[in-house]
C-alpha cells in the first residue's frame, strides 16, 4: 500500500528512543524526511545517523527541551530552515511520575502539565498556520489508554493526556475544513523504557517481583502480550497517510485489546 508519503516532511517529538524513535523509524521507511528532537543531543544525533545511514532518507536531528518554550521556537524554526514545511506533526513526550495525588507536589502538577499538555500545545501553534495555508496536514498525539480507562497510580497521567485528548478533538473540527487532521493513538502496555519505570512502581508499591509486575498485565491483556513499538508505529504512519485523509478527532488504542469499554 503506497502510503503518499514520500517526500513529506514529519517532525516526530521524543524521537531518540522507545515510541518516537519506532515511529521515525517506520516514517522514515515511507519516504518522509524526518526532524527528529531530544532533550539529548547525543542520543538524537545518533539516532538520526542510524535511521539515515540504515533506512536512507534526510534526517535532521534538533536537541531540545519541549517544556521550554523557547527550545519550541528554535526547534521549529531550525525545521523551517532546513526543509520549509511541517506536514506531520508527531508529538510525543514521556510519562509524568507514576503516584497517588498525595504523592506529588504542586511542583510536580506544573512540570507534568509543561510536559504532556503545554508541550503539545506549543508544537501545534508553531506549524498549523502553514498546514492550513498548504491544506493539507497531520497532527497526531501519542498519549496512553489512561485516557479512555484510568489507571491505578497514575494520577498525572490520568489527568493530562485527557486535557491533549480535549484539546485535540476540538481542534480536530475546527481545522477539518483546512484540510488538516488531527488525531491521538493511545499507546497499552508496551515494551519501552517508561514501562521498566512503572514496573519498578508497580513492584514497590505492591510488595511483588518486578518480573509479577509484567505478568499481572500480560494476564489484563486479552492477546497475554505487550506490545511492540513499531506496532503501534505502523497505525501512526497510516494516520499520516493520504490514505486516512477522512479520518480526523479519534483516539485509537494500541493495546492488545486491553481497554474494555464498547466505544
Amino acid at each position: 500500500m503506497d502510503f503518499g508519503l514520500r517526500g513529506k516532511v514529519a517532525l516526530v517529538a521524543g524521537s531518540s528512543r522507545g515510541l518516537g524513535r519506532a515511529v521515525a523509524n517506520e516514517l522514515a521507511h515511507e519516504g518522509c524526511a524526518l526532524v527528529l528532537c531530544s532533550r539529548d543531543e547525543g542520543e538524537v544525533t545518533a539516532a538520526a545517523h542510524d535511521i539515515s545511514s540504515g533506512i536512507g532518507g534526510d534526517v535532521l536531528p534538533v536537541q531540545a527541551n519541549l517544556t521550554d518554550p523557547d527550545d519550541v521556537t528554535r526547534l521549529l524554526r531550525t525545521a523551517q530552515d532546513r526543509f520549509g514545511r511541517i506536514d506531520v506533526m508527531v508529538t510525543n513526550t514521556g510519562g509524568p511520575p507514576a503516584g497517588r495525588f498525595d504523592t506529588h507536589s504542586p511542583d510536580v502538577w506544573r512540570e507534568a502539565v509543561a510536559q504532556n499538555l503545554e508541550s503539545v500545545l506549543n508544537l501545534v501553534r508553531g506549524v498549523l498556520p502553514q498546514m492550513k495555508q498548504r491544506q493539507w496536514g497531520r497532527i497526531i498525539n501519542i498519549t496512553s489508554i489512561a485516557v479512555k480507562q484510568p489507571v491505578d497510580g497514575l494520577i498525572l497521567s490520568n489527568s493530562i493526556r485527557a486535557a491533549v485528548t480535549g484539546f485535540a478533538r476540538t481542534l480536530a473540527n475546527e481545522v477539518a475544513a483546512d484540510g488538516v487532521t488531527v488525531n491521538n493513538v493511545m499507546p497499552g502496555y508496551t515494551r519501552t523504557e517508561r514501562l521498566v519505570h512503572l514496573a519498578e512502581h508497580k513492584a514497590e508499591a505492591d510488595d511483588i517481583e518486578i518480573k509479577d509486575a509484567y505478568e499481572t498485565w500480560e494476564r489484563e491483556i486479552p492477546m497475554g502480550r505487550l506490545g511492540e513499538p513499531e506496532e503501534l508505529a505502523a497505525l501512526v504512519a497510516f494516520l499520516a497517510s493520504q490514505r486516512a485523509s477522512y479520518i480526523t478527532g479519534t483516539s485509537i488504542p494500541v493495546d492488545g485489546g486491553w481497554i474494555r469499554a464498547l466505544v
